[in-house]
C-alpha cells in the first residue's frame, strides 16, 4: 500500500506562489486598516482548503487574530457556520462582541466580533440559508471593522445568490478572487518526490520522473486530491482510464472524504451511482435503471441528486446530448470499489446482457466479462478474447490483461489446445505492444519449447517471429537474429509463391533487427527477394477486386454519379486487406532503406517514392499499425535528401506513439526529426527535440542513442550560440562519443561525424581531421555510409586545407566529387562543390571559386537548408570581392547575415561580421593580429616560413597535436582557412 503523507502544519502548498502573493497583499492591506473579501473557488480537491489554511497561517505569523469554520453538508441549523467561527476565535481582544450576552445577539454581525482579524469560512456551498443570506449581505456591503472575510467554495454547488454577489464584487473590485489552477508537470514531479511515490522503473532518473509526472498529472487533471488518490492506488499509464491502479484497498483508504460524499446520498442515489460506476463513464441514464434495479423515474430522480451533489455532470455533446459522466474518472472508480462484490457481480452481469442485447462492441462486453470469470467462465473467456482482438492496436495493455485472464480460465488439453496457442500468440503480441517484452519473451519461449506437434506450421513461424520481436525490444539483437534464422530455415528457398503472412512477418522482423544493429547489408538480399514475391494478401486483394468488378458489371451503368460513388466505396480494400498491404509496405521500405545504406540509389529512390504513395493512401489506424514503417520511410527520405517528405512521415501519428512499447521506435523517429530540423534551419526545434530524445533514450537505457542525441544537440547549439559555445560544444560531443559502448559501429560512426563537424566549426581543423581519419577507417572513409560519405570527405578536405596540407585536400575533394557523382544527391554534390571552391580560393583562383560557391549555395537553398546556404554565401564573399568588387561581396554578406539571423544561427552572423571586417582593409587586419598570443604568433611565422607541423613541434619542443591546436586557433582568430591564406595575410600586413 502506498501511503501518501499528509502536509505538515505550516507547509506551503506547492506551485501556489502567485496565490500566496495575493493573500499576502490582502493581509498587508489589513495592516493598513483596509478590510477585504477573498473568494477561493474551484473544483473539489484543487487546493482551496490548503489556501484557506495558508491565509490563516500567514495571519498568525503577523500576530493577527484568526478564526475558522467549515459549513457542514446537510446542516439546517441557522447561522451554524458563524456560530462555529465565533466559538473558535483565537487572539481576538476580549472586547470583541462586548455587550452581547449570547451569539444570537450578534450572529448576523461578524464585524462585531471578528474586527481587525481574519475570518475564514470553508465549504460555504453547504451553508444553511440564513448563513448564505448573511454572506450575500457582507459581500455586497462595505465591510466595517475592518476584517478579512475569506470564503472557500465549489462554484457548481454554491447558492446562485451568493455566486451573483461574488461576481458583482469581483467586477467592482471589492472581492479578490483566487482560483487555483491545475498543477503543471514540474509541480506534480515535486509532489511525487515529496511523497516518495513509486514512478516505475528507474525512480531516481529525473527524466523518468518527469515523464511519469506528466502522465499522472494529465490523468489527475492537475488536481492535487485526485493525484493523491491515483498515487495511493499505484497508478500506471497503461491501466488508465480502465483502472485507477493495482491497489484498491489503498485507493479506498485515501478516498475517505470522497466516500463521505457518497455515503451522504439517499439509497436510490447510492444504487444509481454504483450502477453508473459499473457501466463506466460516460453512461446513458436509461442504462442505469436496469443495472441498478430501479425503475426509470426513480433513476432519473437519483441522477438529479447526483448532479446536485456534483458527482456526475453532463458529458461532452460529442457523445450525445443525454450522456452523463463522473466529474472525474477516479470518482467512478471509488464508487465502483465501494459498491461491494455482490452488487458488482450482479450489476456487471446485467450490463453484459444489456450490451449484448443491443449488439454492442466486443470491447464494451469485455469490460464487464472480466468481472464475471468466477461466475460464468466460458462466456467470460470467449468475450474477453473477442474484446482483446478488437482493441489490441489501440489499447494493447488492456488487451494483454484480458488475454491473460482468458488463458487462466481456459481448460487444459483437449480441443482447447489450438485455442490456447492462438490466445498465447495474441497475448505475446499485446504484451510487446504495451511495453512488457520480458513476459512476452517468457511466454514465447514456452511456446517454442512445446512439442512440435502442438503447433501448426503457421503457428510455429508466428511463435518464432513473436519471440524474436520480444528479444529485439529488449535490445538482445544477437538472440533475435538467431531465433529468426532458425525459423527461416523452415521456409523453402526460393521463397514460396504466394508468401504466407507468417513468413512476411518473420522477414520483417529479420530486417528490423539488422537495421537497428546497423548491419543492413546482411538483410538486403532476403528483403529484396521477399518484397518481390507476391504474398497471400496480394492474391486475396486481386481476387476481391475481380469479384468486385464482376459485381459492378451487373450492378448497372457505372457512369451514373450515384452508382459510380457506391462502386468506389465498395471497392475499397477491407481492413484485413489494408493490414496486408501495410506489411508489404514495411517489407518494401526495409528493402529500400537497406539499398540506401548500400549506396544503391537507383533502386532505393524509386522504391521509396512508391512506398510513400502506398503509405499515404493508408488510413491512420492502419499506417500506425506498424509504427516502424513511418520511422523507416522517414529515415530513407532523410538520407535521400527529401526533407519535407521525411518530416511529414516522421510526424505522422507521432502523438499516438508514446506507449511503452513504441518508445524505442519513437526515439528513432524523434532523432531523425531532430536531424531534419537542424539541416532545415529550425535550430530551436532541433535543440528541444534532442533533449526529448536524450531523456527518452536514458529512460530506455539506450546509451548509443543518448550519445547521438548529445552530439546532435551540441552541433545545433554551436550553430545557434556561436563561438562562445564552441569549446563547450566540442567537449560535450567528445564526452558523448567517449561514452559510446563498443559494438555499435553505426551509432558511434554517426556521432564521430558530428564531432568532426563540431571541431571544424569551432576552429579545430586538426582535431576534425584526426577524428574522421580514426573513425572513418582511413582517408577515403570506407566505414562511412555511402549516402553521407561525400559530405564528410568534403569536411575532411577542408580540415586538411586548413592544416596546410593542400595535396591531401586535393585528393579528398576528388574523392568527394566522384562519390557524389555516383550518388546523384544534390546536397552531397553541393558539399563537394563547396570543398572544391575553397581549394580554388586558397590557391587564388577566385573566378572558379565564385562559380562553384554560387552553384553550391543555390543547391543548399533549393534543398531548404538555409543555415548551410548562408554559410556558403559567407565563405564565397572573399573571392567575390576579388572578382566583382567589395560592394558585391558586402551585398552577399548582407544576404547571408539576414538568413542566419532568421534561423537564429549566431555562428553564421559572427562569420559574416569577421569577413566583413576583413574586407575593410589591412589596418583592421593588423589590429586583429594583436589578438594572437606570443606562442600563436611564433607558430604562425614558422608555418608561413614553410615548416611542417612536426618540424615546428621539434623546434619548439611541443607535441604535433599542440602545434595543430595553436594553428587552428590562429586560423579562427584571423579568419583564414589555410597556410596559403595565412601567408598572404602576413605579407600584406608586414
Amino acid at each position: 500500500m502506498t501511503a501518501v503523507p499528509v502536509p505538515a502544519a505550516g507547509e506551503r502548498p506547492v506551485a501556489r506562489e502567485a496565490e500566496l502573493a495575493r493573500l499576502t497583499r490582502v493581509l498587508d492591506a489589513l495592516g493598513s486598516g483596509r478590510g477585504a473579501v477573498v473568494e477561493i473557488g474551484g473544483e473539489p480537491g484543487i487546493g482551496k482548503t490548503r489556501l484557506a489554511t495558508a491565509i490563516l497561517e500567514l495571519a498568525v505569523l503577523r500576530g493577527l487574530p484568526v478564526t475558522r469554520a467549515h459549513a457542514v453538508r446537510g446542516n439546517t441549523a441557522p447561522f451554524q457556520v458563524f456560530r462555529d467561527a465565533w466559538e473558535a476565535r483565537q487572539g481576538f481582544p476580549q472586547a470583541a462582541g462586548a455587550g452581547a450576552t449570547s451569539f444570537a445577539e450578534i450572529r448576523d454581525r461578524p464585524a462585531a466580533w471578528a474586527g481587525g482579524g481574519v475570518l475564514v469560512l470553508d465549504d460555504v456551498h453547504w451553508c444553511d440559508p440564513e448563513s448564505t443570506a448573511t454572506l450575500v449581505r457582507l459581500v455586497r456591503s462595505v465591510v466595517p471593522g475592518p476584517f478579512v472575510l475569506a470564503l472557500a467554495h465549489r462554484p457548481r454547488q454554491t447558492a446562485p445568490e451568493l455566486l451573483a454577489a461574488l461576481e458583482d464584487g469581483v467586477r467592482a473590485g471589492t472581492v479578490t478572487r483566487i482560483e487555483p489552477a491545475p498543477l503543471g508537470t514540474d509541480a506534480v514531479a515535486a509532489l511525487l518526490t515529496d511523497w516518495r511515490a513509486p514512478v516505475g522503473p528507474g525512480p531516481h532518473d529525473p527524466a523518468v520522473l518527469q515523464e511519469f509526472a506528466g502522465q499522472i498529472g494529465v490523468a489527475a487533471g492537475g488536481n492535487p486530491r485526485y493525484l493523491r488518490l491515483l498515487v495511493a492506488a499505484d497508478w500506471r499509464p497503461d491501466h488508465w482510464p480502465d483502472r485507477p491502479g493495482t491497489d484498491a484497498d489503498a485507493l479506498l483508504h485515501e478516498a475517505k472524504p470522497l466516500i463521505a460524499e457518497l455515503d451522504a446520498l439517499t439509497s436510490r442515489a447510492s444504487a444509481a451511482v454504483s450502477a453508473a460506476a459499473v457501466l463506466g463513464s460516460p453512461f446513458r441514464p436509461q442504462d442505469v435503471a436496469p443495472v441498478a434495479g430501479l425503475d426509470l423515474d426513480d433513476t432519473l430522480d437519483a441522477l438529479a441528486e447526483l448532479e446536485r451533489a456534483d458527482l456526475v455532470r453532463p458529458a461532452d455533446w460529442s457523445g450525445g446530448p443525454s450522456l452523463l459522466r463522473f466529474r472525474h474518472p477516479v470518482v467512478g472508480h471509488v464508487a465502483h470499489e465501494r459498491a461491494g462484490l455482490s452488487f458488482r457481480l450482479r450489476a456487471h452481469h446485467r450490463a453484459l446482457d444489456l450490451i449484448t442485447a443491443r449488439g454492442g462492441r466486443a470491447r464494451e462486453r469485455a469490460r464487464h466479462a472480466e468481472h464475471l470469470l468466477g461466475t460464468d467462465a466460458a462466456l467470460a473467456t470467449r468475450t474477453l478474447a473477442e474484446g482483446a482482438a478488437e482493441i489490441a492496436a489501440r489499447a494493447p495493455a488492456t488487451a494483454a490483461r484480458w488475454l491473460r485472464l482468458a488463458l487462466e480460465s481456459l481448460p487444459d488439453g483437449g480441443g482447447a489446445s489450438a485455442s490456447r496457442t492462438t490466445l498465447e500468440l495474441a497475448c505475446c503480441r499485446a504484451l510487446i505492444a504495451s511495453g512488457q517484452p520480458e513476459e512476452a519473451r517468457a511466454r514465447a519461449h514456452e511456446l517454442l519449447g512445446a512439442p512440435r506437434s502442438a503447433l501448426t506450421e503457421r503457428q510455429l513461424l508466428q511463435a518464432h517471429a513473436v519471440c524474436a520481436d520480444a528479444e529485439r525490444q529488449l535490445g538482445r539483437y544477437q538472440e533475435a537474429t538467431a531465433i529468426i534464422r532458425t525459423a527461416l530455415d523452415l521456409l523453402p528457398r526460393p521463397l514460396p509463391d504466394p508468401l504466407p503472412a507468417e513468413a512476411v512477418g518473420l522477414i520483417i522482423e529479420y530486417g528490423l533487427v539488422h537495421v537497428l544493429r546497423g548491419t543492413h547489408d546482411q538483410a538486403r538480399a532476403l528483403l529484396r527477394e521477399a518484397s518481390r514475391t507476391p504474398s497471400e494478401a496480394d492474391r486475396t486483394d486481386r481476387t476481391d477486386r475481380r469479384d468486385h468488378a464482376d459485381h459492378a458489371g451487373h450492378a448497372g451503368h457505372p457512369h451514373h454519379p450515384d452508382q459510380a460513388g457506391q462502386a468506389g466505396q465498395a471497392g475499397h480494400p477491407s481492413q484485413a486487406g489494408h493490414a496486408g498491404h501495410a506489411d508489404r509496405t514495411v517489407l518494401r521500405v526495409l528493402s529500400a532503406l537497406c539499398a540506401t545504406h548500400a549506396g544503391d540509389l537507383d533502386e532505393a529512390g524509386p522504391e521509396v517514392t512508391r512506398c510513400a504513395r502506398l503509405l499515404d493512401a493508408l488510413p491512420d489506424p492502419i499506417a500506425g499499425r506498424t509504427p516502424e514503417t513511418l520511422a523507416l520511410l522517414g529515415c530513407a527520405e532523410l538520407y535521400l535528401e527529401r526533407f519535407a517528405d521525411a518530416a511529414r512521415h516522421l510526424n505522422r501519428g507521432l502523438e499516438a506513439s508514446d506507449s511503452d512499447a513504441r518508445k524505442p521506435i519513437l526515439m528513432h523517429r524523434l532523432l531523425a526529426l531532430s536531424m531534419v530540423e537542424q539541416w532545415t534551419g529550425r535550430l530551436d526545434a532541433s535543440e528541444r527535440r534532442t533533449r526529448e530524445v536524450e531523456a527518452l533514450a536514458r529512460s530506455l537505457g539506450a546509451t548509443p542513442a543518448v550519445v547521438l542525441a548529445q552530439a546532435m544537440r551540441a552541433t545545433t547549439l554551436l550553430w545557434a550560440r556561436g563561438e562562445r559555445f564552441a569549446a563547450e560544444a566540442v567537449e560535450l560531443v567528445e564526452e558523448a562519443t567517449t561514452a559510446a559502448p563498443p559494438g555499435h559501429s553505426w551509432w558511434a560512426a554517426s556521432a564521430a561525424g558530428l564531432l568532426a563537424q563540431a571541431r571544424l566549426l569551432a576552429g579545430d581543423a586538426a582535431g576534425c581531421r584526426r577524428t574522421l581519419l580514426d573513425s572513418g577507417g582511413g582517408e577515403r572513409l570506407p566505414l562511412v555510409r555511402p549516402f553521407h560519405r561525400p559530405f564528410l570527405l568534403a569536411v575532411l578536405a577542408t580540415a586538411a586545407l586548413d592544416c596546410g596540407d593542400p595535396e591531401q585536400a586535393h585528393r579528398l575533394v576528388r574523392a568527394a566529387e566522384a562519390e557524389a557523382e555516383v550518388l546523384g544527391l544534390p546536397v552531397q554534390v553541393a558539399y563537394a562543390h563547396d570543398a572544391r571552391a575553397r581549394l580554388h580560393m586558397a590557391e587564388g583562383e577566385h573566378d572558379a571559386a565564385v562559380k562553384l560557391f554560387e552553384v553550391a549555395a543555390r543547391a543548399f537553398r533549393s534543398a531548404d537548408m538555409p543555415v548551410q546556404y548562408a554559410w556558403t554565401l559567407a565563405a564565397g564573399a572573399r573571392s567575390l570581392a576579388e572578382t566583382q568588387g567589395r560592394a558585391a561581396a558586402l551585398r552577399q554578406l548582407d544576404a547571408a547575415d539576414t538568413v542566419g539571423r532568421s534561423c537564429g544561427a549566431r555562428l553564421v552572423q559572427e562569420r559574416v561580421a569577421r569577413i566583413r571586417s576583413g574586407l575593410s582593409g589591412s589596418d583592421r587586419t593588423a589590429h586583429t593580429l594583436d589578438l594572437l598570443s606570443d606562442r600563436e604568433r611564433e607558430i604562425a611565422e614558422l608555418a608561413v616560413a614553410g615548416l611542417r607541423t612536426r618540424q615546428i613541434a621539434e623546434r619548439l619542443f611541443l607535441s604535433p597535436r599542440t602545434v595543430e591546436t595553436h594553428l587552428s586557433r590562429v586560423y579562427r582568430k584571423l579568419d583564414v582557412t589555410s597556410r596559403l591564406t595565412l601567408s598572404a595575410l602576413l605579407r600584406r600586413t608586414g
